[in-house]
């Protein structure tokens, strides 16, 4: 079977600082696959590079496609998205705005995303509610939201997630990972990077471990929450 994604020895630097060493990875379409592992360990700094953000030595192939000539914008148009660990929203635009600039992409003569938007809204009720608010006026969760709704109106197949439970209260980290496998349902492949482990792993069908930059440990997710290793650095637990 042919990977939907599929990362052979991925090496990114920030000038003579090497902070991803040789990573490789896969996942399968419709999977959610999560990289888990301490601050520093070069979690976004992956997905920068997946996203064309940042540049990369090593093979990318996503659809069986190489895309590492592809910049940015390009990978978005072929179904790729990013939500940030920031959120990065244009907080002096409304909620709806906001949303709208998610389809940019897709504006060439089609009138499809309207349809989108009002899916979006159906799918987050308060970003309804909120339409016509700035965004810089909303909730940490409220933002998170957004920002997932603004990926989704460009209709991704890989959507790439950092941190969606960063600064999040329990009650709404449960809401957003319920909205992730929901998304899954709906045909989205999601790599999800996340420092609360235990979520990610609960939520997940593969995972790796990613330590100063390279891969130390990897597997389905359901063997790697029992894993006396993952036990001791990431789920607080104690093994003897």
């Amino acid at each position: 079977m042919t990977a939907l994604l599929a990362v052979r020895d991925l090496h990114v630097a920030y000038g003579k600082i090497e902070a991803v060493t040789g990573v490789s990875l896969d996942m399968q379409a419709g999977q959610i696959v999560t990289v888990i592992g301490p601050n520093g360990a070069g979690k976004t700094t992956l997905l920068a590079a997946l996203m064309g953000l940042l540049p990369s030595r090593g093979e990318t192939r996503y659809e069986n496609r190489v895309i590492v000539p592809l910049n940015t914008e390009e990978r978005v148009r072929s179904g790729i998205s990013l939500v940030p660990e920031r959120r990065e929203l244009f907080t002096e635009m409304t909620v709806e705005d906001n949303l709208i600039l998610g389809a940019y992409t897709r504006w060439r003569g089609r009138t499809d995303w309207q349809r989108d938007l009002q899916d979006v809204f159906a799918r987050f009720p308060r970003l309804a509610e909120r339409r016509k608010q700035y965004a810089g006026t909303l909730s940490g969760g409220e933002r998170q939201m957004l920002a997932l709704g603004r990926a989704l109106m460009g209709k991704p197949r890989l959507l790439l997630l950092d941190e969606p439970s960063l600064g999040l209260a329990p009650l709404i980290v449960r809401e957003i990972f319920r909205i992730v496998v929901e998304l899954r349902g709906l045909g989205v492949s999601i790599l999800l990077v996340e420092q609360n482990a235990r979520a990610a792993l609960e939520t997940a069908d593969y995972g790796y471990v990613l330590e100063t930059g390279a891969i130390v440990l990897s597997g389905n997710a359901a063997d790697l929450i029992h894993d006396p290793r993952v036990i001791a650095s990431y789920l607080g637990g104690k093994v003897d």
